[in-house]
């Protein structure tokens, strides 16, 4: 099969779009306890769009899924779990540090595990020590976590020189310390979502042979790894729900707020998150021997967007001007770390 690393470099910038987008509807949501819209966009995004698009893209999707190795479908459900914890605590971490800090935070950590160990349990590290396109490849993955270190720099000079009142009327619930191990943690387990899909190659190969075109092979992973992540995020959630007493915010009526409304946001949320990883796996089939990459990628791109989004919402207002020079340039040496992982594809693939 050819492989095309640019066009999925191009795949993965809208998936990582997608990513550092979702969580802008949720602002809409008015009178909602956190656990309630989150729970909701979860089931558009862990639940209803993967099989949606599974069903749509992967022909014998049940066949598929009912002949994959057992192994495989507990190895992808069970880093589903794991990852679910992740995603649990990143929505967290966007709520105490906002978009900016947040995501550079969580996604360094997430992009260097979720890089770094699939190559090692699968004995391809070495090999990439050994040959020019994997010392390329491994290159671009260091100049991705160089621009997302600049990037978290970025962010902490610039939670220090705001003021504790003006950091809360971009970000309501702002805690420094408290969003920091939890953005931390996210980041650490939501690596898990790479092992997930790791684990569901066998699945991927069987969709192929039921008739999936390559571009789509991974919406079948998807299914299990998400319902895996639904299952920790749905507990957790209803726990909350319990202990809030928030259950009237699903069936509640608002004199200024809609619950309609409510409901249609958090859906648009919840199918937004799934788009990024609709186009990461798209893109996964593209960047060829190396596509343990695409998770250096993925980042990178979330990283960029999201920190756009949150210049856009002002999160970066009254920042001094070294700030804003720190976080650009955060921006631009992951842009090159992607040209850089895409050469690195593309030369092993010749």
């Amino acid at each position: 099969m050819e492989n095309h690393p640019f066009f999925g470099v191009f795949l993965h910038s809208i998936g990582g779009l997608a990513a550092a987008s979702f969580y802008i509807p949720f602002k809409k949501v008015r009178k909602w306890s956190w656990e309630s819209y989150w729970l909701i966009g979860g089931v558009f995004s862990w639940i209803i769009a993967p099989w949606i698009i599974a069903y749509l893209t992967a022909p014998n999707l049940l066949a598929t899924l009912v002949g994959a190795p057992r192994s495989s479908l507990m190895w992808c459900y069970f880093f589903g779990i794991l990852w679910g914890i992740g995603g649990l605590t990143f929505g967290l971490s966007m709520r105490y540090l906002g978009m900016s800090l947040g995501y550079a935070i969580a996604l360094g950590f997430c992009a260097a595990f979720g890089t770094i160990i699939p190559p090692i349990f699968q004995n391809q590290f070495v090999e990439l020590l050994q040959t020019a396109s994997g010392v390329v490849t491994l290159a671009g993955v260091a100049v991705c976590l160089c621009g997302i270190a600049f990037c978290g720099a970025a962010g902490i000079r610039k939670e220090n020189e705001l003021p504790e009142e003006e950091k809360k009327q971009t970000i309501h619930e702002f805690h420094l310390w408290k969003g920091v191990w939890v953005a931390l943690f996210a980041g650490v387990m939501s690596a898990c979502m790479a092992f997930g899909i790791t684990a569901g190659k066998p699945i991927a190969a069987l969709a192929l042979e039921n008739g999936a075109p390559t571009l789509w092979q991974n919406t079948p992973v998807f299914v299990i790894v998400l319902a895996g992540g639904f299952t920790t995020n749905f507990v957790w959630c209803l726990y909350l729900n319990f202990r809030n007493q928030s259950w009237s915010d699903y069936v509640r009526l608002m004199d200024d707020a809609s619950i309609l409304t409510n409901y249609i946001f958090s859906a648009i949320a919840g199918v937004t998150w799934y788009l990024q990883f609709m186009f990461y796996g798209m893109g996964t089939t593209q960047m060829g021997k190396y596509d343990f990459s695409s998770w250096t990628i993925h980042m990178a791109f979330i990283i960029i967007f999201s920190n756009i989004w949150g210049w856009l919402f002002h999160e970066w207002k009254g920042v001094k001007k070294k700030t804003h020079a720190l976080v650009w340039t955060g921006i631009a040496i992951l842009l090159l770390s992607t040209i850089i992982v895409g050469i690195g594809n593309y030369i092993s693939g010749q």
